[in-house]
């Protein structure tokens, strides 16, 4: 099943070539859920010219081939984007869009231009080079995603290089189902591969905010990434080797033993038994014990996860993060496709509420048609509703197209990073003027209710003077956690920081329950937080009777709810107040949770 590498098209190889080694395991980063054990293939592209110097008379003939080859690799780049939109992906789609505008991207071709120009090196070499500092530059960014960006920008200048020489594009890359292996894998790459031969991915490098690891989500194969030394082990162990891989831990087996083997198939069957349990109690009312209902909502990404949410009982969106519409492209959506996408996930939840986050982007998210200054502490920065000094334009038009998408049925907007309320009375007078000019402009629109989250502790101890004009109010407890405790949530040396279950947040959030109660407004839960099941118990105990999270932990939480007695759980709450720290009021959350995990199989059985 070996092609030689040596020819002018990609292969990929099955195997490889040196003697067996004994069972090896490797430890890597969770990408994509589930388990995968079969053959390998480690995918071996050939690879492109070095590059040459060229005499001052080639110099425009050079020019012509880069731009010709840009432009034609942006024109593949839109196809393929159009075939992943058309099986379902329209969110991923986005990804080739972007890369398809990068392959037009003046600050990468003027570079390779001006390289050609005034070194005298040949079209590939002069890419290469613009490519490969345009990189660096995003590679030096702090947030993850933003990071992992930086190998799109290697892809496609890859695949203009690719072009220039006249090597074909992945086509035949696998030949017969295996677990692909590799240091990296472009997105181009994975979005092309044979998906009914994909047995998995296992990338030695990546992240999983990578595009190789968002597109293997989306596309149901388990990944790992980050599994360093992967790739010369499997190697070393010979081609007739397994590899096992667990997509929700991020582990490695190469060369599996027969334990190993059956453990694998173990954790596969289990992983079908749990997805099968969790959609037949799916439409279980989260009841405690003692007759409290919680209402359970989804945190979305795109339109794509809506179906996966509402298989899993959510009963709404209580966060639509609305980012992926305008990071990775040239310029910022349209009205009409920003209300396109929203009426998508209204249609979806047919009549249940739909809760859009307005932008949160800038310092260290940084888009670049925004033209943000770098900031020394991008997290107390201008970002999210602070931009709109600048830009009120972003958001006047996705609150036009929020409110247009609310004629299917029920939206509620809120805006991240409110400080007090002169920032509530911003959002305010920004859906004032979105409703305005849709009067002006004779379009259709239904009613949004208005909330903000709660994510800065000034928000919450000022809640009395602005949240009586407010719909709604949502805690964004990631946020609310790192402002609190002056700990970087990105930072590995401050772990100890990150329990949402300190005091000092649960105290926030009772802060909250109150203020939220004299203004008479609804209270939900979006951060993590709520999909913990022994922190949702906490946050039940203190009064919250909605609760936000990504699919995957409805029906945990549901299950701890059910199995729960309010009253005990408000004990408890009021106990962990009064708790030095996170390790205490954890203690106690984790032992009401235990309980209810002894009897929830008769919990489920009733209600």
């Amino acid at each position: 099943m070996r092609r030689p590498c040596g020819s002018t098209r990609s292969c990929a190889r099955i195997g490889g070539w040196r003697p067996r080694v004994a069972q090896l395991r490797i430890a890597g980063r969770a990408a994509a859920p589930g388990i995968a054990r079969g053959p390998w293939a480690e995918l071996v592209r050939p690879e492109l010219p070095a590059p040459r110097r060229i005499d001052a008379t080639e110099v425009s003939t050079e020019v012509a081939r880069l731009r010709e080859a840009s432009k034609s690799v942006s024109g593949e780049l839109r196809d393929l984007a159009a075939k992943v939109r058309d099986s379902g992906h329209a969110d991923e789609s986005a990804i080739f869009l972007a890369q398809a505008a990068m392959a037009r991207d003046p600050d990468v071709i003027d570079a390779a231009v001006a390289a050609i120009e005034r070194d005298l090196v040949d079209a590939i070499g002069a890419l290469a080079s613009a490519a490969r500092e345009a990189s660096e530059r995003i590679a030096a960014l702090e947030d993850e995603l933003l990071r992992g960006r930086a190998a799109d920008v290697l892809d496609v200048a890859d695949r203009i290089a690719r072009r220039i020489a006249g090597i074909a594009t992945d086509d035949g890359l696998l030949t017969s189902p295996a677990i692909v292996v590799a240091g990296d894998l472009p997105p181009s790459v994975t979005a092309t591969l044979p998906r009914d031969r994909v047995l998995g991915i296992a990338l030695e490098g990546a992240s999983p905010t990578a595009h190789a690891a968002i597109l293997a989500r989306a596309y149901g194969i388990p990944a790992i990434v980050s599994a360093g030394g992967l790739v010369a082990a499997i190697r070393s162990a010979g081609p007739n080797v397994e590899l096992a891989i667990d997509g929700s831990t991020g582990e490695a087996v190469i060369d599996p033993d027969t334990a190993e083997q059956s453990r694998f198939d173990g954790l596969a069957a289990a992983t079908a038994q749990a997805r099968a349990r969790d959609l037949s109690e799916a439409q279980l009312p989260t009841v405690t014990r003692d007759g409290i209902e919680v209402s359970l909502l989804a945190n979305i990404g795109g339109p794509d996860e809506s179906a996966d949410a509402i298989r899993l009982g959510a009963r709404g969106v209580g966060l639509f993060r609305t980012e992926f519409l305008f990071l990775e492209r040239a310029a910022a959506p349209s009205e009409d496709e920003q209300e396109a996408v929203y009426r998508q996930v209204v249609d979806a939840f047919g009549g249940l509420p739909v809760t859009i986050r307005l932008l949160d982007v800038g310092g260290d998210k940084q888009v670049p048609y925004l033209e943000q200054p770098r900031e020394d502490n991008p997290f107390l920065g201008v970002r999210a509703l602070r931009l709109a000094d600048r830009r009120p334009d972003l958001f006047i038009t996705q609150l036009r197209a929020c409110f247009r998408a609310a004629v299917r049925g029920p939206v509620k907007v809120m805006a991240p990073m409110i400080a007090d309320a002169s920032d509530a009375a911003r959002l305010r007078e920004l859906a004032h003027e979105a409703r305005a000019s849709l009067d002006r402009d004779g379009l259709a629109y239904g009613d949004v209710a208005l909330g903000v989250m709660l994510e800065i502790p000034s928000a919450v101890l000022t809640g009395d003077a602005y949240l009586d004009q407010l719909a709604f109010a949502s805690l964004g407890t990631n946020d609310l956690l790192q402002y609190t405790l002056a700990a970087d949530r990105g930072n590995a040396a401050l772990d100890r920081y990150r329990d949402s279950l300190h005091p000092a947040l649960l105290r926030l959030v009772r802060e909250s329950v109150e203020a939220c109660g004299r203004a008479g407004v609804e209270l939900s839960v979006c951060g993590e937080m709520a999909g913990d099941p022994a922190a949702a118990l906490a946050l039940v105990g203190l009064g919250i009777r909605q609760l936000s999270m990504s699919a995957p932990g409805l029906a945990a939480v549901r299950r701890a709810i059910r199995g729960a007695d309010a009253s005990l759980l408000e004990e408890t709450a009021d106990a962990a107040l009064r708790d030095p720290g996170a390790a205490e009021a954890r203690a106690r959350f984790d032992a009401v949770l235990a309980s209810t995990s002894a009897g929830d199989g008769l919990v489920a059985a009733g209600g």
